[in-house]
């Protein structure tokens, strides 16, 4: 049934903005998503209506502007962005903010990083008394065209020095998609940058341990007025329980999330369980998670012993495809198999899913994705109308690089672009010469028609951040470190 008809349709309840992230169950289903533009990218006076974009390319507004390539490529935020029309207004912000807040005060202002081997990158760790001073990554990348300006967010994971097990998503703001604004503290208004989403505090829920985004989809229902529009964001979430097993043919440790310098590590064999998750904003900062119909508030479960997917779900990336049809991708370890692979399922109205199995998973041998393919980004390209996958692929020594697949339709027939990888580890001694992936790509829409594909970067030496790549045109098989900025 369409459930554009279905009389069960119902208004997302606490749509304003929350300080404190409650958890809101939903039995009945939503009537179709729209995409839509935040009503700040549709005029420059106040507008109480959002336009809608075409189903077609749901994620990415046109945009022409060229970043300036001048100025360094972050800045540490000080004072409010003054962002126009903000979907929401001001709320106060909650205890666990405040008392996150004096744990992570606001930083001076970062200075410019003068290492020659920082090639493509264009955030760094924060200061070290921020929220994000000891890890970054997963970042999700969207852009936005008003009458005057280009605007750009980054929501992405932090973790702060002291605190090995407690990610927490913070969002960056950026006028160009490569000089971005942070805050070294929580977002205490719908114009602040910071971090904007802590781990759950219900001891029976899914991500009591760990959270990192995955994608942000904004769309409404039809039984929510237009400016009501929200963002929706997909996200891994983790518990401390662990999963063991053992495969010793294995040249690398399985980790669930991945660690950096063994703090947050599992170890060959042990991993952290996770599952998808759902939480909705009216501004991006705001939070309510949605509870799905598992038992511990997410949206879908691991699937039996004999399954594929039976040690965790991690990165649930989700795209709209047309009306009722949603497509969740994302990843796990299949132990039969020994590799990483990446499975589908779909929705009709993003909360219920239903699995249709495992898309990917080792490349052939000796590739750079010989042992699986994990963190999958994908997205319906502009001018071929077929679906393109960026996503990390693992070695059999665990070496992490990025690779490029294709389907005419986004379901199962998904192949491998070429055998090479798109994206590799940079030469030894760069910020990122040891592990590449965690792909977010956009496509841009200027004289080139190039692509830019944001990663996580890890350096032998410990060093993290994320860089941009842009493609060679309309390749999406090529693609180059950014290197238009002064480092």
């Amino acid at each position: 049934m369409d459930i554009a008809s279905s009389s069960s349709s119902m208004v997302l309840p606490s749509l304003q903005p929350h300080s404190t992230l409650s958890k809101v169950s939903i039995f009945q289903r939503l009537t179709p998503p729209t995409t839509l533009i935040p009503s700040w990218a549709c005029s420059t006076k106040p507008s109480t209506t959002l336009s809608p974009v075409s189903s077609k390319v749901p994620f990415f507004v046109r945009c022409s502007t060229q970043p300036d390539t001048s100025a360094n490529s972050e800045t540490q935020h000080n004072k409010p962005n003054n962002e126009p029309n903000s979907i929401s207004s001001s709320q106060s912000v909650s205890q666990s903010d405040l008392a996150a807040s004096e744990a992570f005060s606001p930083s001076p202002p970062l200075e410019s990083s003068h290492y020659s081997s920082s090639r493509g990158l264009v955030l760094d760790l924060g200061p070290s008394n921020a929220w994000d001073s000891a890890d970054i990554g997963s970042p999700v990348v969207k852009r936005f065209l008003s009458d005057e300006e280009e605007r750009w967010y980054m929501w992405y994971h932090g973790r702060a020095k002291g605190h090995p097990s407690s990610d927490l998503i913070g969002l960056s703001i950026s006028k160009n998609g490569v000089h971005w604004e942070r805050g070294g503290g929580p977002a205490r208004s719908s114009s602040d940058v910071g971090f904007v989403m802590s781990c759950g505090k219900d001891w029976w829920g899914f991500d009591t341990g760990g959270i990192r985004p995955s994608e942000m989809v904004i769309m409404s229902s039809s039984r929510v007025r237009a400016s009501s529009a929200v963002y929706w964001l997909y996200y891994t979430g983790y518990v401390s329980d662990r999963v063991e097993f053992s495969d010793q043919s294995l040249e690398f440790s399985v980790e669930n999330p991945d660690g950096v310098n063994g703090d947050v590590s599992c170890g060959n064999g042990k991993v952290l369980k996770s599952l998808p998750g759902l939480a909705i904003s009216q501004d991006g900062r705001h939070w309510a998670r949605i509870e799905g119909e598992h038992h511990s508030g997410a949206l879908i479960d691991v699937g039996s012993e004999k399954e594929w997917d039976s040690l965790f779900i991690s990165s649930p990336q989700v795209v709209y495809h047309g009306n009722g049809d949603l497509r969740m991708y994302y990843h796990s370890f299949d132990v039969e198999k020994g590799h990483f692979g990446i499975g589908i399922a779909r929705s009709r109205d993003g909360i219920r899913w239903v699995k249709l199995g495992k898309i990917m998973g080792g490349g052939r041998d000796g590739s750079f994705d010989e042992f699986g393919a994990m963190n999958p980004c994908v997205t319906r390209n502009r001018s071929g109308g077929n679906y393109v996958m960026a996503y990390e692929g693992v070695a059999a020594d665990g070496r992490r690089s990025i690779g490029m697949a294709v389907s005419p339709d986004g379901l199962k027939e998904w192949k491998r672009l070429q055998d090479e990888a798109i994206v590799w580890p940079s030469d030894q001694g760069c910020w990122d010469d040891k592990d590449v992936g965690s792909p977010c790509m956009v496509e841009m829409d200027n004289e080139g028609n190039e692509w830019r594909l944001y990663y996580r970067g890890v350096s032998n030496g410990g060093r993290i951040g994320i860089g941009m790549a842009v493609s060679e045109g309309k390749n999406i098989g090529s693609f180059r470190r950014w290197k238009g900025f002064r480092v």
